[in-house]
């Protein structure tokens, strides 16, 4: 059995139970298939004093047995707001001298970032201190934000260079890398994947009352609902969905997520007059979601930039069409009114392709079936085989 040692920043812990899920599927998926051992590197960034909210993270077990993975938490010191630059550097500088013992103990065979920033910066330091292959994995804004960033610009171009392989979680992804300045005969898409038993049409006629009781939320049967998944920051676009609300009558709007935009979402709420029909759901329970996304008329998201959003992969597996902008991966996902409408980033637009969706819905059947080769069984594959190719290659 080959072992991967995986390093991301993103993953799911007893304190933020929604950070990464799709990192500890994929991983999980892949532990699952037993040709591959899995161990997760999860560096925990902590202030000099970790207090308030950073409490918690460091009370977290450094070491655990997590869906049947190995997960280790080193620490490094993180300066909130303005210490990026040297972030990967010093997760580097944490997690070598654990990873020599995990070396030691059991031989890695390859060295993977689940993220470009900073994760593979970090990552190709400890693979080329242990002289590894390396394997490091683009997602979106690590490359959309980061990469218009000089310094971290900078890191990533220099870990591509070292890295024996590349993915990309979409096409259009793997083109911004290269227009970068990656090696793109490097690059491999990897879509991500889905859990199918869980995130399907839910049909039952109690769905909206049973969620109107879980929510604290009325949710009527004869009013448009619509969702919106994902974290409450500027560029996701919630507020573009909160202003559309004016020209889609009587809908309700349930946003899930939670992130430093709350106050101003909130706010703009209630100057826009729909308060009374926007519901914060923060972040929900993994067996809440798919009730949500089938319960839904429409998922949107008018998000400024995305890899290939999970989100979007969900609602149309629930069943649910997608009102998104045309970024990223999105016309490999909403490849036609089936699936949903791909609009422009201002309230008009959104509004126009949610009511036209309102008024000519698809089959629900018809859309989930977009997502028939969507499953972390095909993810797990597709990366066995990605990191088999590359540890040949060395």
């Amino acid at each position: 059995m080959k072992h991967v040692l995986s390093l991301t920043t993103l993953y799911p812990n007893a304190v933020n139970p929604r950070f990464g899920t799709f990192v500890a599927r994929s991983m999980e998926a892949l532990a699952k298939r037993g040709d591959w051992r899995v161990t997760l590197v999860n560096p925990l960034g902590l202030p000099p004093l970790a207090l308030g909210r950073y409490r918690p993270l460091a009370d977290l077990p450094a070491e655990s047995i997590e869906g049947g993975i190995s997960v280790h938490r080193p620490h490094f010191t993180l300066i909130p707001r303005i210490g990026a630059r040297r972030n990967a550097a010093a997760i580097a500088r944490a997690a070598l001298p654990l990873v020599q013992r995990i070396h030691a103990e059991t031989p890695i065979d390859l060295i993977d970032a689940q993220f470009f920033f900073p994760d593979g910066p970090a990552a190709a330091i400890i693979a080329k201190a242990m002289d590894l292959p390396l394997s490091i994995k683009a997602r979106g804004s690590d490359i959309s934000f980061w990469g218009d960033q000089g310094f971290a610009r900078a890191q990533m171009l220099e870990a591509a260079e070292a890295a024996t392989g590349l993915l990309a979680v979409s096409h259009d992804l793997a083109r911004q890398m290269a227009a970068m300045g990656m090696n793109a005969s490097k690059i491999t898409v990897h879509y991500t994947g889905l859990d199918r038993d869980r995130f399907r049409p839910f049909e039952h006629t109690q769905l909206r009352s049973q969620l109107s009781r879980e929510l604290g939320f009325a949710l009527p049967d004869n009013a448009p609902l619509l969702a919106c998944v994902g974290a409450l920051i500027e560029r996701k676009g919630q507020g573009i969905a909160i202003a559309a609300l004016k020209d889609i009558p009587g809908a309700r709007l349930v946003l899930v997520g939670k992130g430093e935009d709350e106050g101003r979402l909130r706010a703009l709420a209630a100057s826009e007059g729909v308060a009374d029909r926007v519901f914060f759901a923060g972040s929900v329970d993994h067996d809440l979601m798919p009730l949500i996304l089938s319960a839904a008329d429409v998922m949107v998201l008018p998000t400024v930039a995305e890899g290939l959003a999970n989100a979007w992969v969900e609602a149309l597996a629930c069943g649910t069409p997608v009102v998104t902008s045309d970024v990223g991966g999105a016309r490999e996902i909403i490849t036609g009114d089936t699936a949903g409408r791909l609009v422009d980033r201002n309230p008009v637009a959104v509004a126009a392709g949610i009511n036209a969706i309102l008024n000519a819905p698809p089959p629900r059947e018809a859309v989930a079936a977009l997502t028939e080769g969507f499953s972390w069984d095909a993810n797990a594959a597709a990366l066995a085989a990605h990191y088999e190719r590359l540890v040949g290659e060395a």
